[in-house]
């Protein structure tokens, strides 16, 4: 159970830890198209993608600020809801990488005292916790349950997990332009999906962590842990919560060089380690991880899960 991807966002597993082989059948793709997701046709186009910004994190590579053109789309207006991805798992029997694996990260402050003493902790990550038994239906591992948290975002889920599901769905897991020019809503350059200023007014628009990370989060935004997928409001294209609440996977491979552009449609290297995250999660606080910026982005292993990683899908438009 050691971190091989060890930082604050979402910490990986380890690339000599092997999954036993899935014994359930693959799930017939697009069999679950009526699975109850709500999305916005998106009509594409020209957009500045990435940030030249100050407080960015060294490595990300988040800039240069590009000129980059998508096609039209459909995209989740919310993440995936434990509730739908409950359907998933109940009409395919699926059995996604954490129950393969036997455990996932956990953020240590939601476990019982012995529990969290028991539970490994990633070297430098020491807030994260890698449970025995945690996975998207027992968040916190044995004992904890979804009650009242049917509408908030399924996590725990990998990215092999989230392509699984988009599979059954008949969907697809958004570009990480596609997932860009969707958070913007329409905002050009701009650091939040509603402006520039975090808390306009003095009011929360996302669930990011408040206080002294790690030690004490008052949770003046509502939340200590997940929301609800549609707790506030959405940005200019109708989306909800793409900054904080919990990490989007990307269809991307981990990349860094992007050139100046212009670029089309662009779906990130042809190969690699490390699949795109977008978004930022209900951990994050400026002291330490400012990744809830509409132009952050950071990345984990295809097979790690965790606490604060979830994901919402796309759609090609139907041909007619």
């Amino acid at each position: 159970m050691n971190s091989q991807n060890s930082h604050c966002c979402a910490p990986g597993r380890s690339s000599s830890e092997t999954a036993p082989a899935a014994s359930e059948p693959s799930p017939v793709p697009g069999s679950g198209a009526a699975s109850g997701g709500s999305r916005v046709a998106l009509p594409g186009g020209t957009f500045h993608m990435g940030g030249e910004d100050a407080d960015a994190n060294p490595g990300d590579g988040e800039g240069p600020v590009r000129e980059v053109t998508v096609g039209p789309f459909e995209i989740d207006t919310r993440c995936v809801t434990n509730e739908r991805f409950a359907a998933f798992v109940d009409a395919t029997g699926y059995r996604t990488d954490a129950e393969r694996f036997g455990w996932s990260y956990v953020f240590a402050r939601f476990l019982p005292g012995e529990l969290r003493k028991v539970s490994p902790r990633p070297e430098g990550t020491p807030w994260w916790c890698g449970v025995q038994g945690a996975y998207w239906a027992a968040p916190e591992g044995p004992g904890s349950e979804l009650d009242g948290r049917w509408d908030h975002p399924v996590v725990h889920v990998s990215w092999g997990d989230a392509l699984a599901f988009c599979r059954w769905e008949g969907s697809r897991l958004p570009t990480e332009a596609e997932w860009e020019y969707a958070a913007r809503g329409g905002l050009d350059q701009k650091r939040f999906p509603w402006g520039d200023e975090l808390t306009p007014g003095g009011e929360h628009r996302c669930n990011i962590w408040q206080g002294r990370f790690p030690f004490r989060n008052t949770a003046e935004d509502g939340y200590k842990g997940t929301a609800p997928v549609d707790a506030f409001p959405p940005n200019g294209f109708g989306l909800f919560n793409t900054s904080g609440n919990v990490w989007e996977w990307c269809a991307d491979w981990w990349g860094t060089d992007h050139g100046t552009g212009p670029h089309a449609d662009p779906k990130g290297p042809e190969q690699g380690t490390a699949r795109v995250m977008r978004g930022g999660s209900y951990l994050c606080h400026d002291s330490y991880c400012n990744r809830y910026r509409v132009a952050a982005r950071t990345s984990n292993t295809p097979d790690s899960s965790v606490g604060n990683l979830g994901f919402r899908c796309v759609r090609d438009p139907a041909k007619s």
